[in-house]
């Protein structure tokens, strides 16, 4: 019932960030194919081999949500075992997501934990000032997000996302490319545009990681209310049934002395 009243909250919250982010990513992707990757930092694509990536994980800080924590732990542990072949540096979002890498002696470069209680713009900033930090000065050669995305109250799915550098959009043979004109200037521009880029996915991707938690908290509260009702039925017929059981064998006990005397 908390979370079912939470999860209006989060969701209209949700609904009200995810265009704006959606179309700034749009918008970037093509901006950052349109540019010299020299133009800004962010968009400076690095050899793996010089720095490990560094991936944010977002799980929740509190269980009782069914696979929600499980599915992005385990997405996250596929990723750095297959994609980043286990050179990996964390940036760790939720209690759950944290305890369970840092036991395992990962490089933990940035955590953060109870937040989503009332997630706010500033944790975001927070999260993307590390990563911007982390690329900028050359210790980890990408950045990537994995969290729950909301799609409905009984659905979530897990998402990859490479963060940094801007990804750059692809475009299709005989495609017509639209050409920008800056002013001031493309330093100016994306000097102040793209960090603000970074920070608005990182607040989409906990808003969405917000909205999902609560919708899995109320989804996996429900079906164990329901299999404790059964159990609970179940338990109720059974205890008839024996107590039954035992009053007509005692009936038939009297019954018998009755007739043997």
């Amino acid at each position: 019932m908390v979370s079912a009243s939470k999860l209006r909250r989060s969701q209209e919250r949700l609904i009200a960030a995810r265009p704006f982010a959606t179309e700034m990513l749009r918008v970037l992707n093509g901006l950052a194919a349109r540019v010299e990757p020299g133009a800004h930092p962010l968009l400076e694509a690095r050899d793996a081999s010089t720095a490990p990536a560094m991936v944010i994980v977002i799980t929740a800080d509190r269980g009782l949500a069914g696979s929600f924590n499980a599915n992005v732990v385990k997405a996250a542990s596929g990723f750095i075992a297959k994609d980043a072949g286990g050179e990996v540096a964390l940036g760790l979002v939720g209690r759950k997501g944290r305890d369970f890498f840092v036991k395992r002696g990962f490089d933990v470069r940035y955590e953060a934990v109870n937040i989503f209680q009332r997630v706010q713009y500033d944790d975001a900033r927070k999260i993307a000032e590390s990563a911007i930090d982390e690329f900028t000065q050359g210790r980890v050669s990408s950045v990537y997000l994995i969290y729950n995305e909301f799609k409905s109250i009984i659905s979530q799915r897990v998402v990859v996302e490479k963060l940094l550098p801007i990804p750059r959009l692809e475009f299709e043979p005989g495609e017509t490319q639209t050409d920008y004109l800056f002013e001031p200037g493309p330093e100016a521009i994306l000097g102040s545009l793209l960090p603000r880029h970074v920070e608005t996915q990182i607040w989409r991707a906990l808003l969405e990681a917000a909205a999902a938690e609560h919708a899995a908290r109320m989804t996996a509260m429900d079906a164990a209310t329901r299999n404790s009702s059964e159990i609970l039925d179940s338990l109720t017929l059974y205890m008839n049934k024996v107590r039954q059981a035992a009053i007509t064998r005692e009936i038939i006990e009297v019954v018998s002395g009755a007739e043997a005397l």
